[in-house]
């Protein structure tokens, strides 16, 4: 038996070791290559399953292009503005990111900026250390009983609310996805951004840069602050808009502002150096020590899940799944990939529509995994590069309008799986189940009742059920040098409709359908491929 190639990971920035320690403890094949140029790593990276990078690998279309084997960009850090995540999806490559690694570092390098503003700690060091004792000049303002704005109240978010609550501070937060339970969990008030800009004396921002999140302190939401207001960002450039604020601190409607982010990277010159009241650091958020080591950790660990076990975790494009849950979901995730490929085949490309149904005990799994796999084989009709990444992309762009059904009902199998497709002659549907909760089974067409597993080289045959007609399949199929592996029949009612399912051991030419169709009361001839 020919040995199976092990995966192999290209770490192309500067990354703590021990992030190829790991991949070499699960097993995989790891090269080292921080500071690649583009053309070098596009060069190279046709032999990779998958990049492990922080934010000066720039992956590109172009790049992912090159790579018909990368299955895996994983981001040690949050941001993943160097990944074109919708060109990385079109190809079927997964896209993580470790947004949990460094959220204690970047919450505490906020707090240490609004520290810095509120007693003007870079200029009094500048000060003192000129020779200047300028003890008068420097009067700051205490952060107890102040109210510190969140924009944005996410795990950084809520940790700097955290850290903030014990100094004191009243807190209250803008963010859209912030339940009334989770503030009062967290102990802050939830408001609205107009309100939130008219009452803090703080403001700090952790939110993705998004349409929606874009320029949120706009010129015009910038002059809705009170006035003496400090600004901080640790999270993205292009959130504030860099101008305005150049503007307002100018005119002393803007105490300070703490930038660690610009829209512009490095950020070499800006109009915002040199004001008063300004405080920049190079993106420091995730540079601590510690930090380093979690994010470098974190990645190693999911791509390597990933490559070993198909277990997804913090991915972007894709349904995450546990490495724990990967073993239970995966003969689910077979039957709804066959399932998908059954009707897509049958249907073609007349599709508008597919529901997803789980009834009894795939009801209580994770169905997001399942409906990617139901998407991956629906797409194959469509392209022969299609996976669970890029299924939902092709999906979306055809228009096909995709929708999940939970039943906690228990039917006639222990578990469930219904794939119905709207097409233009209405809709049509085919469910299947699991025989011993490994062994994916077809148990019903279109309506009829039918066993049948879906593998290999197939033949779907419409027919008059009529007397002597399995016996006319045989004898043309065997005169067309066709050996059939196992036979599954259905049909409606007797003399109505029937359907067979026959498993062949080699491919079906044109000759052989055209004779297949020629007989009689046959409606319908389609060979499939599983």
């Amino acid at each position: 038996m020919k040995d199976i190639p092990m995966p192999k990971v290209l770490i192309s920035d500067q990354m703590d070791p021990k992030a190829a320690e790991i991949f070499r403890e699960r097993g995989l094949e790891v090269d080292e290559r921080p500071g690649l140029s583009k053309d070098e790593l596009k060069a190279i990276i046709g032999g990779y399953d998958g990049l492990a990078i922080r934010s000066a690998t720039k992956v590109t279309a172009d790049v992912l292009e090159a790579a018909p084997n990368l299955k895996v960009v994983g981001r040690a850090g949050i941001g993943v503005d160097n990944v074109d995540i919708p060109a990385a999806s079109a190809k079927g490559v997964v896209v993580m990111n470790t947004p949990f690694g460094n959220s204690i570092t970047t919450a505490e390098h906020a707090i240490a900026l609004m520290f810095a503003l509120a007693r003007q700690l870079p200029e009094a060091d500048v000060s003192t250390q000129a020779g200047k004792w300028e003890k008068n000049r420097f009067m700051g303002v205490e952060l107890t009983a102040k109210t510190l704005g969140l924009i944005g109240a996410g795990n950084i978010g809520s940790i700097v609310a955290d850290r903030a609550l014990g100094l004191r501070m009243r807190v209250i937060a803008y963010d859209p996805f912030l339940t009334p339970e989770r503030a009062l969990q967290l102990g802050i008030e939830k408001v609205e951004l107009d309100d939130l800009l008219a009452r803090a004396d703080f403001i700090t921002l952790h939110t993705p840069l998004t349409d929606q999140t874009r320029g949120i302190l706009s010129a015009e939401n910038l002059a809705k602050t009170k006035k003496g207001v400090r600004i901080i960002n640790c999270a993205r450039g292009g959130l504030i808009d860099e101008a305005a604020l150049k503007a307002a601190l100018d005119s002393g409607h803007v105490a300070g502002a703490a930038l660690d982010v610009f829209v512009e990277e490095p950020a070499k010159q800006s109009a915002l150096f040199g004001t008063p009241g300004f405080v920049a650091t190079p993106h420091l958020g995730a540079s601590t020590t510690e930090a380093q080591v979690n994010v470098a950790i974190q990645v190693a660990e999911q791509i390597a899940d990933f490559l070993t076990t198909g277990g997804v975790t913090n991915a972007l494009n894709v349904p995450s799944l546990s490495a724990e849950e990967a073993p239970k979901l995966r003969p689910y995730m077979q039957l709804a990939e066959k399932l998908g490929s059954l009707v897509g085949q049958l249907e073609g490309q007349r599709m508008t529509g597919v529901a997803i149904e789980v009834e009894g005990a795939a009801a209580s799994l994770n169905q997001k995994p399942i409906t990617a796999a139901v998407l991956a084989g629906l797409m194959q009709v469509y392209s022969d590069t299609v996976n669970m990444v890029n299924a939902p992309f092709l999906a979306k762009e055809r228009g096909l309008d995709v929708r999940e059904v939970r039943h906690d009902r228990e039917g006639d199998y222990h578990t469930l799986l219904r794939v119905t497709v709207t097409t233009p002659e209405g809709q049509k549907s085919v469910a299947g189940t699991l025989f011993a909760n490994t062994a994916p089974r077809l148990v019903e067409i279109f309506g009829i009742k039918v066993e049948a597993e879906l593998d290999g080289e197939m033949i779907y045959i419409v027919n008059e059920d009529a007397p002597g007609f399995i016996g006319r399949l045989g004898t043309a199929l065997g005169e067309a040098g066709v050996n059939i592996g196992t036979f599954n029949l259905g049909r409606h009612t007797a003399g109505g409709e029937a359907v067979a399912l026959v498993s062949v051991d080699s491919h079906i030419d044109g000759a052989t359908v055209a004779a297949l169709k020629a007989l009689p009361g046959v409606k319908r001839v389609k060979p499939l491929r599983f």
